[in-house]
This record gives C-alpha cells, sequence and structure tokens, in this order.
C-alpha cells in the first residue's frame, strides 16, 4: 500500500445544475486505483456499485470515513464550519491519497478556496493539513451559452440557499468559470462542432488560464483532475479574462471566428451621471453582452470609483472606493517618488479617474458599444470644470459616506 500524502490534495467540483458533477464524480470513483475520500452533498445521487471501484480501496457506504455527507446545504456557505472539521477528519487519517468535494449547482467556488486559505486566532490553518490542488468546474455544452445569456434568477430554477438569494443564473455560471483550474465542457454529444467551438471560445474568453477538458458521461481523464498541482490563489484570481483585457489588452483572436469578441472601453472625460444611468437601463446597450466588468466615474460625484459587474441579465452597479484624485495630499500613504500622481498616467485635471470597462460577448458590434458610451461621457469644454459637474442630477444611488 502506498504512503499517504503528507498533504491531502484536494479536487474541488463546482458546476451549475444539471452540468454533470455527479457524473464527473462517479466516473472519478470508477476508475481511480487511488484511495479517494468524498464530501458530498447529497450521497443518495452517487449511485455507483462499490464491487465496480477499482481495487475496492474506496467504499460507499454512509458508515465508511471516505464519504461524508453533507446534505443540509450549500458546502461553501452554511456548511463551512462543516467542511472544516471533515477535511480535517480526513486528512488526519492518514489513509488517502486524495479528496474530492462535490459542492452543490448553487455554490460559489470563491468560498471553499478561502475555507482552506483561512487561518485562525491560534494559528491553524486547513491548509496544513490538505492542499486545495484544482478547482474544477463542470458546464453543460448544450445549455451553457443559453444560461451565461439568460436574466433568469437562482431560485427560479428550483433552488436557492434561501431567503434573500437573488443571485442570477448567469453570474453564478461566470463565476464558476472564471476562478476554474479546469473546465469540464460535459455533455459534448448535445451539440454539433460549431457549437462546440462557440462554447469552447466563451470558456477561454471568460477564463485565459483554465484547463479546457471535453467529454460525454463525465468521463474525464483522472489525470486532468486529480493531483494536478494547478491551484495557485493569486494566479487563481488572475485567471477571469476580462482581467487579462484590462492588463494588457491580451485576447484570443481565434474566439472571434465563433463568435465571440471583446471590447475594452476606456476614457478619461467624466460621464454624464443621467445619460449613463439611462444606459445601463437601456435594454438595447447590452445586445451580445455575455460579461462586462469594471470601474467608471460620473460628474456629479467624481470623488467616487464604481464598480460594474454584469453577468447574461444581471447587472451590479456599487461604490469601489475613492480615486486618489479626491483624496487629500496629506493622507497619502506612500513616499514620495511612488505618489499616485507621480505616475505616467496621471492626468493634470482628472487625476487617477478613468473609465475602464471590458465587454465580453456574442457577435458584439464593439463599434456601436463604443459609440453609444461615449455619447454618455461629459462634452469639452464642460468636462474640466469638476466642481460645476456636481450640480448635474444624480439618479445613482447615494451614500452616506459621500466624501473621502
Amino acid at each position: 500500500m502506498t504512503k499517504a500524502p503528507a498533504t491531502l490534495p484536494v479536487t474541488v467540483l463546482s458546476g451549475f445544475l444539471g452540468a454533470g458533477k455527479t457524473t464527473v464524480l462517479q466516473h472519478i470513483l470508477a476508475q481511480s486505483d487511488r484511495r479517494l475520500a468524498v464530501i458530498v452533498n447529497d450521497m443518495s445521487e452517487v449511485n455507483i456499485d462499490a464491487t465496480k471501484v477499482k481495487g475496492g480501496q474506496t467504499s460507499l457506504t454512509r458508515a465508511d470515513e471516505s464519504l461524508v455527507e453533507m446534505s443540509n446545504g450549500c458546502i461553501c456557505c452554511t456548511l463551512r464550519d462543516d467542511l472544516l472539521v471533515e477535511v480535517s477528519k480526513l486528512a488526519k487519517a492518514g489513509r488517502f491519497d486524495g479528496l474530492v468535494i462535490e459542492s452543490t449547482g448553487i455554490s460559489e467556488p470563491v468560498p471553499v478556496a478561502q475555507t482552506f486559505a483561512f487561518r485562525d486566532e491560534d494559528g491553524y490553518s486547513l491548509s496544513d493539513l490538505a492542499r486545495l490542488d484544482t478547482m474544477v468546474t463542470v458546464v453543460d455544452a448544450g445549455a451553457f451559452l443559453k444560461d451565461v445569456g439568460s436574466g433568469d434568477r437562482v431560485d427560479e430554477r428550483g433552488e436557492s440557499l434561501g431567503e434573500g438569494d437573488d443571485r442570477s443564473v448567469a453570474g453564478l455560471l461566470v463565476e464558476q468559470v472564471e476562478f476554474a483550474d479546469v473546465v469540464v465542457i460535459n455533455k459534448r454529444d448535445r451539440v454539433d462542432e460549431a457549437g462546440l467551438a462557440q462554447v469552447e471560445a466563451a470558456v477561454r474568453t471568460l477564463n485565459r488560464g483554465a484547463r479546457i477538458v471535453v467529454c460525454e458521461q463525465g468521463r474525464v481523464p483522472l489525470s486532468a483532475v486529480i493531483d494536478t498541482g494547478l491551484f495557485d490563489p493569486e494566479v487563481a484570481a488572475g485567471h477571469a479574462g476580462w482581467i487579462k483585457e484590462l492588463q494588457a489588452g491580451e485576447h484570443t483572436p481565434e474566439t472571434e471566428l465563433y463568435g465571440i469578441n471583446s471590447l475594452v472601453y476606456r476614457a478619461r472625460r467624466p460621464f454624464d451621471s443621467q445619460k449613463l444611468w439611462d444606459w445601463f437601463h437601456r435594454k438595447a446597450s447590452w445586445k451580445g453582452v455575455l460579461r462586462a466588468k469594471g470601474f467608471f466615474w460620473f460628474g456629479a460625484r467624481p470623488q467616487l470609483a464604481w464598480e460594474l459587474a454584469q453577468a447574461g441579465g444581471s447587472t451590479q452597479i456599487t461604490p469601489s472606493g475613492f480615486w486618489w484624485a479626491a483624496v487629500d495630499r496629506d493622507r497619502w500613504p506612500q513616499p514620495d517618488g511612488e505618489r499616485p500622481d507621480q505616475v505616467e498616467d496621471w492626468h493634470p485635471i482628472y487625476g487617477d479617474r478613468l473609465q475602464e470597462l471590458v465587454f465580453i460577448g456574442l457577435s458584439l458590434d464593439a463599434d456601436a458599444l463604443r459609440a453609444s458610451l461615449d455619447a454618455c461621457l461629459v462634452p469639452e469644454p464642460e468636462a474640466r470644470c469638476l466642481e460645476a459637474l456636481r450640480a448635474q442630477p444624480d439618479p445613482f444611488p447615494s451614500l452616506q459616506d459621500a466624501e473621502p
């Protein structure tokens, strides 16, 4: 018998309802000759004959420690404390070569990763015993593009975290894909070659760094999802395609062959708050947009940086913080030579204020989109008088801390 690893490698399976996570898990268990521990939310869904598991290494009985049933809610949210306990127990047992956690179809991957990174007041961290190895997201080839472009809420699909869970299906799908090390495009048989290419292009545009595995009936190569060593928290945080676009204008031209394209919109002048508010609320503005992310500012409140986060039919607009240009220079923490006004792109009037938005979508009319946003900017020379712009109509949500 091989010796268990010093730190237990953990694979986390995420994916929306019906994508086929449980089928992928069953395939892993049926084909692996490793001693795998499993944590699921509903063990009744894991229907596999233990005699078919190679070498009898993994037993799927409720009494066996190698499978822990967590059926009271979302693994990464309501059961985080239980997850800490159970993963610690399995890691300390020293009997297993790896652990697979199947999260619910409505769970978000980031809190799972944070569970492993968390260190309590006594200095204990789950990462001392278990190593988050691979974040896997399973998507349904036949439903992905429709779901990521829909305006449905999660609770309208039959599951939710309870009252007040108003998350969108598209937003959840995008988050699951953006944070993945490996994206498994399952149910490949449900689309033709052109449809599959379009799904792959969409996934690649949403996540530049993920490995893509295409399969039918959950038949993934074990080496692609188990003990890969792919997960790195800093790298994972930068996988999202919109981040790559903003940082370096990095894009994949070949995806445009399948109708997936993007636009990085940048401008220095402030937006007219009323025009921008109207633009956000026009359905035509979002034609073809699957994902939008970035920061913006407007003249009525020039001190605030606002964040746009859009996926499918769900759009969130929230204040993100204050521009350095709006903060008294005596309160700047940077030393001389690194001050915000000493960087190359500091504007003599606007300072560090900048419109910087990324749009990813299906057959986007980039020129029309850019023109429609340009039309929302305050025209010259009015844009240069920031104090006068404060008197503009402002339909955006009010804030108590409107001054830095």
